[in-house]
Order: structure tokens, then C-alpha cells, then sequence
């Protein structure tokens, strides 16, 4: 087997309202929001949507009756198994309508802080151990140096910060892609976290990529058949990726005044995964302010974040951190900073024979055949005119402009001398002064 992953441990479904952790106030108000804003009226349809097994739902709906906030219809609903429906009261519609003015938030139950905090211990991204060959597999589409997976493979098993520079089109980006790819197991990711009476929303279908469900199957003999905690999605392990537009206020919770509820920041989305910071250095705030604000995260594996109220609190940072740039690192960070990131990775450009290769590949994979007499023009006749510097990206731009013509011309794919220079004039824009 490639990759050596312990089986990520699955949080239990609470068997009973104390298991979940949440206070009993706070769970009631979710029923009671959750109910009102989705019109639902059957233990089972109100356990789906509150994330909760059926048994601890109905323990939840019997301390809302006790309370005079539900009351039973009477109607038994033939297409849910004959189960029984239940509505709110009027005192029920008036603590939804309450509870809605503190807090829109309502739907799945929240995992309290210290639960979360728990389940990534559980599933680090520091327990992965990635092979060679797993490594190689998941960037088979580029050709690498092998000195440079000598260095990338260490890099990815830590689970640490990476920083990768080098001048731009080497495939920076492509290799944080492949990396991603490599990791390929699968975490459970909160729908919602709770501090402090707060609720923060964490899952997100952008950024998680759910793997499968849990539901409690309302006509199975023991209902209490949720293979997890139904508040948790089990997910691919999360990727965020950044580029220029990235700002310091992203890496905060992102509260909506109106609704009065919390988003989780972007790295906490990304806990258990990978965060691809691209392009560093064309973001609007400096690099090393950028850096500076994840010095904590990176030495502690823990983030400060803030309330609405200016309340600070802790969560886990457990995340492998990629910065790329086409800047020398020098250039942009102090020492201080520089020291903090774990592994620096330059990824450079190709020589002439490793740039054949993948000219080579590339003609193949397009259906192109190669011409000798177009690739020394190319070699002897354009690339000392930019002192032969090469760059991966070059062969896959120079055939696609070839393809590209061949198709307007109506002719067969080729490539010739005269293709060359017609592809070439397409990759760099020639200094000229433009008269306005």
C-alpha cells in the first residue's frame, strides 16, 4: 500500500442530550428556530435537519412539551411510518421568535469547541506518512527533478509549513495541486462549532467535499443506527486556496450583523488540510505581514480568533500551510520569519534536456508529431534571444498555439519552423513605446 494512514477515528452519535455537550437552553432554541423556519412536524424530519439520532431528538421535543412549547397534533403522518406530528404553541412561537432575534443560526447542532478540538487530534494531518510512490502517482502529470521529491516528500510527511519560490511557470501551483492530491484520505468536519453560547458555521460545500452521509434510518429495528455523529460530514480532506485577493480580514471569523451569526475563517475550513497560499507578494498587505500573522499558528498549531464582543479564544491549527512565490524569499521576509517556515523548496526551471522531455510528452499527449528541423530552429534560433532560459510552461503554451493555428488554417497538425515563430511572437510581448 502507498500510504500508511491510521483509520481516522469517527466521533460517536450522542446517545443522549448530555452527550452532545450543548447546553440545555441553547438546544431547546435550536428545535424551537429550526422548527419555525422549516415548518417541520416529525421527530424524523426534525432529526435530519437538527443532525441529531432519532431517540436523543425525542428526548429533546418531550423537554420542549413538558415546557408548554410543543404540543402534539394528534396526527399520525401515514407517509412518515405513522409517526406522530408535533407543532409549536403559541409560547413555543414566541421563544422561536425570541431565540431568532439573538441568533438566525438554526438547523444542525453545533460540536462544543472542546469536542472539535478532540476529533483533530484524532484525524491530524501530521499522522499522514506519504511514500514515494504515492507522492510521484499524484504528480504524474508533471515531470520533476528526482532531487526535488527528495525534498517535497519530508516536506508533506511533517505536516508543516512549506514554502515554495522560484521564477513564475515552473508549475509552483500545480505541485501544491499534487500535493493536495497525495494526501487523498477523508476527515469529518463539523457543521458547526460552539464557544461561549456562539455558534460559528465551519462546513462549507465550496471548500469541503463531502464523501457520504450518516442518517439514522427511521425503519431500521434499533434506530439509533448512525455509523457517526451526524453533526460532523466526513469529508476529503479540506483544500483552501489563496492568491493575490487574499486579506488579513479572511484569516478572522466573518460575523453578519443581521443574521448575528459567525462563518468560520478560511483556516479554520481548511483544519485536517492543506492551505495553499499562491502568488504571495501580489496580495495587497506586504508578505511579511501576511506571515507574521500565522507565526503563532505555525510554532503552536494553535489560532487566537475574536468575538463580535472582542472575546479572544483558542482553536486548533492543524494545518499543512503552502506559500508560493515567484519573489526570493530574501526579498520579502526578514530572518525572523524565514526561520519559522519549515522547509523552503525552490522550484526552478528546466535545463534544455528535461525542457525536451517535456516538449516531447506534451506533442505526444496533443497528437502533434515532433519535427527536427522545428525544434533546432526553436533551440538555436529562439532561445538564445532570452539567454536560453526555460520554463515548464513553455512547451504546453508553444503547441497549443501550434494546434491553434493549424486548426484556423485548415491543415493537418504539424510543426514547422515558420509554426515556431508564429507561436513564439504569442509568448512574449515585445518593448515597444505605444503612441497614444
Amino acid at each position: 500500500m502507498n500510504m500508511q494512514v491510521p483509520n481516522v477515528i469517527a466521533p460517536m452519535a450522542p446517545r443522549s442530550m448530555a452527550d452532545t455537550g450543548i447546553g440545555m437552553v441553547m438546544m431547546r432554541d435550536i428545535l424551537l428556530k429550526t422548527m419555525f423556519r422549516m415548518n417541520l412536524e416529525t421527530a424524523t424530519e426534525i432529526s435530519r435537519q437538527i443532525a441529531l439520532p432519532i431517540p436523543v431528538t425525542q428526548e429533546l421535543i418531550d423537554l420542549a412539551r413538558s415546557q408548554k412549547l410543543l404540543e402534539a397534533t394528534g396526527t399520525l403522518h401515514a407517509n412518515s411510518g405513522g409517526e406522530m406530528g408535533y407543532q409549536l404553541a403559541d409560547a413555543g412561537k414566541a421563544r422561536a421568535l425570541d431565540a431568532l432575534a439573538q441568533s438566525e443560526y438554526y438547523g444542525a447542532m453545533p460540536v462544543p469547541l472542546e469536542m472539535y478540538r478532540e476529533q483533530v487530534k484524532k484525524q491530524s494531518i501530521r499522522n499522514i506518512q506519504i511514500s514515494r510512490e504515492r507522492l510521484t502517482g499524484a504528480m504524474g502529470h508533471l515531470i520533476l527533478p528526482d532531487e526535488l521529491l527528495d525534498h517535497l516528500g519530508p516536506a508533506v510527511g511533517a505536516g508543516r509549513s512549506i514554502l515554495m519560490y522560484g521564477p513564475p511557470g515552473n508549475g509552483k501551483s500545480s505541485i501544491s495541486n499534487g500535493i493536495r492530491d497525495a494526501i487523498g484520505d477523508r476527515i469529518y468536519i463539523p457543521r458547526a462549532i460552539e464557544y461561549s453560547g456562539q455558534v460559528i458555521t465551519v462546513y462549507d460545500p465550496i471548500v469541503h467535499s463531502a464523501a457520504q452521509a450518516s442518517e439514522d434510518d427511521p425503519n431500521a429495528l434499533r434506530r439509533s443506527s448512525n455509523r457517526f455523529d451526524n453533526r460532523y460530514v466526513l469529508c476529503d480532506r479540506p483544500t483552501v486556496i489563496t492568491g493575490g485577493e487574499l486579506s488579513l480580514d479572511m484569516l478572522d471569523l466573518t460575523y453578519n450583523p443581521t443574521a448575528r451569526t459567525y462563518t468560520a475563517s478560511l483556516q479554520l475550513k481548511a483544519t485536517g488540510g492543506v492551505f495553499i497560499i499562491d502568488d504571495l507578494g501580489r496580495q495587497a498587505e506586504p508578505p511579511q505581514k501576511i506571515v507574521n500573522r500565522w507565526i503563532v499558528p505555525l510554532e503552536e498549531n494553535r489560532d487566537i480568533l475574536a468575538l463580535q464582543s472582542g472575546e479572544k479564544f483558542e482553536v486548533p491549527f492543524d494545518t499543512l500551510v503552502i506559500f508560493s512565490t515567484n519573489f526570493h524569499p530574501n526579498e520579502i521576509f526578514d530572518k525572523a520569519a524565514l526561520r519559522r517556515i519549515f522547509f523552503k523548496i525552490k522550484i526552478d526551471g528546466p535545463n534544455q534536456e528535461m525542457f525536451l522531455k517535456i516538449f516531447a510528452m506534451v506533442a505526444k499527449k496533443k497528437k502533434i508529431p515532433l519535427n527536427e528541423k522545428a525544434l533546432l530552429h526553436l533551440l538555436k534560433t529562439k532561445y538564445p534571444t532570452i539567454d536560453n532560459i526555460y520554463a515548464n510552461y513553455q512547451p504546453v503554451f508553444l503547441i497549443d498555439q501550434m494546434i491553434a493555428i493549424c486548426n484556423f488554417e485548415g491543415i493537418p497538425y504539424q510543426m514547422t519552423p515558420e509554426l515556431i515563430d508564429r507561436a513564439w511572437a504569442n509568448m512574449f510581448v515585445r518593448d515597444e513605446k505605444i503612441v497614444h
